[in-house]
This record gives structure tokens, sequence and C-alpha cells, in this order.
């Protein structure tokens, strides 16, 4: 069964940088793209963030371009959401979930795993 854990959530002024880790466990064969969403309050869950099973592509989404990345280490079944340039309305819960192929989508309905969320926090 395959398992999403997001950790390095917290509480930050605006400008300031975090690091979202999600590590994946099950059979390294079965873990595909990753995706990055999140949620504010009263907020539908929005896509962040997407990178493929090998990597080499990933894309973010507008209102995060030029200030948030995404990579992984299959290695260590790691992937990453690194985050600079925090603003107060990058405040929501963050989530890592997967896809059951390799190519990373926006489509949230495609992510058939996810994570429990760790807590983003942006002060001005």
């Amino acid at each position: 069964q395959i398992q999403l854990v997001e950790s390095g959530g917290g509480a930050v002024q605006a400008g300031e940088s975090l690091r979202l880790s999600c590590q994946f466990s099950g059979i390294p064969s079965q873990i595909k793209a990753i995706g990055w969403y999140r949620q504010a309050p009263g907020k539908q869950r929005e896509f962040v963030a997407g990178i493929g099973s090998r990597g080499s592509d990933t894309v973010v989404a507008t209102s995060v371009k030029g200030r948030f990345t995404t990579f992984r280490d299959n290695a260590k079944n790691m992937a990453y959401l690194q985050m600079n340039n925090l603003k107060p309305e990058d405040t929501a819960v963050y989530y890592c979930a997967k896809r059951p192929y390799g190519r990373l989508s926006r489509a949230i309905g495609s992510y058939d795993s996810w994570g429990q969320g760790t807590q983003v926090t942006v002060s001005s």
C-alpha cells in the first residue's frame, strides 16, 4: 500500500522560505508522478506543482511561478516543494499526492493517494 507523509510546514514571516518534504512508501516501481496541492480555509484545493516519475519534468502553478520549485529523490522515496519568498496568500494546508501514472498532471481527480497535509502559515 502506498503511503505519503508530508512534513516541513510551519509559521514564517513574509519573504521567508520553507521546504516541504513528502515521504512516500511502497514498492518503488509503483511510485509515479507526484503532485502538490494546497487548501486555504473556505477555498477549494488547488494545484501548486507537479513532478513526473523521473523528476525531469515539472510544472508549477502561475501563482507560485518563480518562487516555488519541486524536485524528488527516488532513491530516498522523497519529493520536495521548495517555497521561497512566501506571501500571506500562500497560507494553507499543503498536500502531496500520487498519480498511478508517470506523467505529471494538474487534474486533481487523477491522483489516487494523498498525504495528511502540513500547515503553512505566512504572516505579513
